[in-house]
């Protein structure tokens, strides 16, 4: 089967929600130094500064599952686009500290309904010989949206400001948001979510548009498999035939986080910073390790219909752990800071040819339909909820020991070989049907 122009154009736009997730949960790395200074934060304030996105990205998860189940995937994105904007205008027009917690807020419902519906819209047009490198997109635009935050916050730093620098680096983000937002217009609802509402002639001809080589016995398949889990909106995620895709999307999102991905890239300048560079030097550093997201993601996205999503979490979790270890020597021995930038250079490689590439491809992969979009909830939930957790309490654990933290992401990166190891399966190359009919236990 060949990728149609249709295709590509509905999993491009699904993923561009993951271009603002990027640029949003890292552009706060080039403000943190100035925002303490204008608003006097402590390193608490600063934790919820950082972290109080992040709880919004919990809420949007949680209310973003539903949302889609019910206006289906494209709608649900166009409004997760609104909040983009919303916040990117407000950050930059913040008149008090409190005024833009109110707006970080706001932006992290976006990101975390984006971090649910993309995938899953992605996922559910996406045959299943091209589903991984497809839904994989969704990663690379996140690397491109954090790598972008990044140039941009040392563009920005480079222009002179002064006291206007953080409005314009948060400020930028309304472009992107604008973009998404219209291109949301161009693009047809899933084929499984419209035969979930009993549109069938309407998703089969989705269907030949995307491209597929036999449309009728797909929304045959697709029906038969909305049989076997009850036709209607209702369907609870929490039951025993569920288990193992709740126990696989929930521990991936946990161990996604405690790799201690996000408090490097939130806290990049912060880190350089602490090893002796400049504020300047520091985002320049942040810079090239954006660049090495990017390669890193190319990497896994090119191996992961190949190697396979269990083979890459085990290469990962290994690469991560000594990298991890190798900062936490750095900084409790106070020597050979020039090696920092090389070891988390390698350590977001590691991650993004590994975690980064396969979280969600394989929360998309694990559910059925009829529970997808709750299951993306729950995996992105635990994700984000983890996420916020360490990016409030890293200013604050690092202030006393900067190597502490990345001792312990180190040993999360041994509890996660040991658990993908022993308990993951495979998802490579099979249908959504052929997985619920393996993953999904009795009642």
């Amino acid at each position: 089967m060949k990728i149609t122009a249709q295709l590509l154009r509905c999993s491009t736009v699904g993923a561009l929600g993951g271009l603002l997730f990027g640029f949003d949960t890292a552009v706060i790395s080039g403000t943190t130094q100035q925002l303490s200074e204008v608003f006097r934060l402590s390193a608490v304030a600063l934790g919820i500064t950082v972290s109080i996105a992040l709880w919004g990205t919990v809420a949007g998860c949680a209310g973003s599952g539903v949302l889609g189940q019910k206006l289906g995937g494209r709608s649900a994105l166009r409004v997760m686009a609104m909040l983009y904007i919303i916040s990117a205008i407000g950050c930059a027009a913040a008149w008090s500290w409190p005024a833009l917690l109110v707006f970080r807020f706001i932006g992290g419902l976006g990101i975390g309904g984006s971090s649910v519906l993309g995938p899953v819209y992605i996922a559910e047009v996406a045959p299943a010989r091209w589903r991984g490198r497809l839904v994989g997109i969704f990663q690379i635009n996140i690397v491109l949206g954090i790598l972008a935050a990044y140039l941009s916050n040392y563009i920005i730093s480079t222009m002179n400001l002064g006291a206007a620098e953080w409005r314009w680096e948060l400020g930028i983000a309304t472009l992107p948001a604008v973009l998404f937002l219209v291109m949301l217009y161009t693009i047809p609802q899933s084929p499984r979510w419209m035969a979930a509402r009993g549109r069938s002639a309407e998703a089969l001809a989705v269907l030949r548009e995307l491209g597929s080589e036999n449309p009728q016995a797909e929304i045959a398949a697709i029906e038969a498999s909305l049989v076997s889990t009850g036709n209607h909106e209702d369907v609870p995620l929490f039951q025993r035939r569920y288990a193992l895709p709740i126990f696989l999307a929930a521990s991936i999102g946990l161990f996604n986080q405690l790799a201690g991905v996000n408090a490097i890239l939130y806290y990049a300048t912060d880190i350089f910073r602490a090893a002796g560079f400049s504020r300047l030097s520091g985002n320049l550093q942040s810079v090239l390790i954006g660049l090495m997201n990017l390669v890193g993601t190319f990497i896994g996205m090119s191996l992961i219909d190949r190697a396979g999503r269990k083979t890459l979490l085990i290469f990962g979790s290994i690469g991560t752990g000594f990298c991890l270890a190798g900062v936490a020597a750095v900084f409790f021995s106070h020597s050979h800071p020039e090696m920092l930038v090389w070891l988390l250079m390698a350590f977001i490689c590691f991650f993004a040819a590994s975690q980064g590439a396969v979280i969600w491809v394989y929360i998309a992969e694990v559910f059925p339909t009829q529970v997808r979009s709750k299951g993306q909830s729950l995996g992105s939930g635990s994700h984000w909820i983890m996420n916020a957790i360490i990016a409030f309490a890293f200013p604050v654990v690092a202030q006393r020991s900067s190597g502490a933290p990345f001792l312990f992401f180190a040993s999360m990166m041994v509890l996660q070989l040991i658990v993908v190891w022993r308990v993951y399966p495979e998802t490579k190359g099979r249908t959504l049907e052929e997985l619920q009919a393996e993953l999904q236990g009795a009642d």
